[in-house]
């Protein structure tokens, strides 16, 4: 049985939810290829909910080659086409073929960012100036959806060529690699986090 008063709201309403709550979201990360799988995901879930994506999660990492950035960016615009073909008939994704193709050249644009700053990582992490925003929200209802932080880095993804990348969908990307900490503070997870958010 899951203790809702120990943990966020939303990861209350399955033991899938409640695991990647636990053990991943809101937790710092730097890696470039998790960053990838992230700003993936939570393009892929605009309009639905964040439990059918999750079900989808190992699906997803396989159908895009472990979210290899330079194999994703390496495919030509025909082979974007075959391939998206190929995925729709084999894997349980978002059938969206928008959302599908954005995968690969989202790809091409996190690799140009790589070129420019040494790696995806600096690019993002600098609208957070390198480290962990901690908020100190008591209730659900306090917790934003988006910050000028947020739109910041979605205008920034946008003029470099990103697509299913807005407002909204970056504050929940921010929030999920661990950029910002809105784990509420009567979360079991909340004070782990705030108290290691340099590491």
């Amino acid at each position: 049985m899951i203790d809702s008063k120990t943990l966020c709201f939303w990861a209350a309403h399955s033991d899938l939810e409640h695991q990647y709550h636990d053990n991943e979201w809101g937790k710092p990360n730097k890696d470039d290829g998790y960053l990838f799988e992230f700003l993936t995901l939570e393009g892929a879930q605009a309009g639905l909910n964040w439990y059918t994506i999750l079900k989808k999660r190992a699906s997803y990492k396989e159908a895009f080659e472990g979210y290899d950035i330079d194999t994703l960016a390496s495919y030509s615009d025909q082979d974007i086409e075959i391939r998206i073909t190929e995925i729709i008939a084999t894997y349980d994704v978002v059938r969206h073929r928008s959302k599908l193709r954005s995968v690969f050249t989202n790809a091409r644009a996190a690799q140009t960012l790589q070129c420019q700053y040494g790696d995806l990582a600096t690019s993002l992490w600098q609208f957070v100036n390198y480290k962990p925003q901690v908020n100190h929200w008591p209730s659900k209802d306090q917790v934003p959806v988006t910050t000028a932080e947020s739109l910041a880095l979605s205008q920034f993804l946008k003029q470099h060529g990103f697509k299913f990348i807005g407002n909204i969908t970056c504050y929940a990307f921010m929030q999920a690699v661990g950029m910002v900490n809105d784990h509420t503070i009567n979360c079991h997870c909340y004070h782990a986090i705030a108290n290691n958010k340099g590491k």
